[in-house]
């Protein structure tokens, strides 16, 4: 891989940046681009979510609505003891 026109001012800070790691200019670049690509994209997180959306058995918004009227029950309950 080569990449061609890196201003010049780039190119030195990335090389300082290395530098300060200990690392060469290709091994710091590579670790850099390593990062990058383990890091999802907005579309990859969207898509996973949607993914597990279809797989889901209840909604969020149904499992809210028991969670509330099993508190409200308990309340009752607690209450009228």
């Amino acid at each position: 891989m080569q990449i061609r026109n890196v201003p010049e001012d780039v190119h030195r800070a990335l090389k300082a940046r290395a530098a300060a790691r200990g690392e060469s200019l290709n091994a710091y670049l590579l670790q850099l681009l390593g990062r990058e690509v383990a890091r999802p994209t907005v579309a990859e997180v969207l898509d996973r979510a949607a993914g597990r959306v279809e797989h889901a058995q209840a909604s969020a918004l149904q499992a809210l609505t028991i969670e509330r009227a099993q508190r409200e029950q308990s309340r009752d309950i607690r209450d009228s003891a």
